[in-house]
């Protein structure tokens, strides 16, 4: 039987502390968004839009080369590699040998990627081969590519962080866990990964539930908001269940404020992005 998770609150946050956010960009962390197809390239620049909201000090976002001058010019803060693609415009999957070249702090990989083969191939190449320091977080099609070839998670056991929803806890186990924190327990204990899923995080520090953030949460792109997040203070030098706690609490705690302000719906995951360093210098 899973045990109710520990509340998330301000004074159990201040115990898990964040690394200081001092020094140039730099030592703040780089992270690098490996996502965004040709029809979807915004959601890797919303992952790398919430990374540097939480203080991470250089992004570099790769993407459909069809689509990256685009996104350059629409986001100057960020380095933007374009990636060979194929017809339909998904990245291909031979691309390790660029994206080892970013040398980053932490990778977030799937926010906009389209193809589970050119992405399984993706993980094939590069994970084997990234350093010992980097830290690693899988959304979207990544996950799927891990339900299907659990084995991909063993070069980064440890320093890996994963953001399924429901259904995707479903396909990483093999089966439906009888609910989100029966679900985040048991997919970290396989993957040997932090899980954050439905406001309950889980990994080796044990099982945490953040408030309910409210249904506008519920919205196109608040996904790679939140994994972007994590990604974010992966690359500031936090542990994988730090900034998988922080960045759930943070995304939720971000949507209450917008709720309070402009209603509960309707509000935009760009939104909830600029809404996360209120919240970080608020807690």
């Amino acid at each position: 039987m899973t045990r109710r998770p520990d509340p998330v609150t301000p004074r159990l946050l201040r115990r898990h502390p964040l690394p200081t956010a001092s020094g140039g960009k730099r030592q703040r962390g780089s992270v690098l968004v490996v996502g965004g197809s040709r029809r979807t390239p915004g959601a890797a620049a919303l992952t790398g839009l919430a990374a540097l909201r939480v203080g991470a000090g250089r992004l570099t976002l790769a993407m459909a080369e069809s689509v990256s001058p685009a996104v350059a010019v629409s986001f100057p803060e960020a380095g933007v590699v374009g990636l060979p693609e194929d017809a339909d415009g998904s990245p291909l999957g031979d691309c390790a040998d660029t994206l080892l070249a970013e040398d980053a702090d932490a990778i977030v990989i799937g926010p906009g990627l389209t193809d589970i083969d050119q992405t399984t191939a993706l993980l094939q190449g590069l994970l084997p081969r990234l350093s010992a320091d980097t830290t690693v977080a899988l959304d979207a099609f990544a996950l799927g590519a891990l339900a299907n070839h659990p084995e991909l998670a063993k070069p980064v056991a440890g320093r890996l962080l994963l953001t399924p929803n429901s259904t995707e806890v479903e396909l990483l186990l093999g089966q439906a866990p009888k609910d989100d924190a029966t679900g985040a327990r048991d997919t970290a204990r396989r993957f040997d990964a932090v899980v954050c899923c439905g406001g309950v995080v889980a990994g080796p520090d044990g099982l945490v539930e953040v408030r309910e953030g409210g249904p506008g949460l519920g919205t196109s792109g608040s996904g790679d908001v939140l994994v972007g997040a994590a990604g974010g203070l992966l690359a500031r030098g936090a542990s994988p269940q730090t900034a998988g706690m922080w960045a759930t609490w943070l995304h939720n705690a971000a949507g209450e404020r917008i709720a309070r302000q402009a209603g509960p719906i309707g509000f935009l995951a760009r939104e909830l992005a600029d809404g996360l360093r209120h919240q970080l210098t608020a807690t």
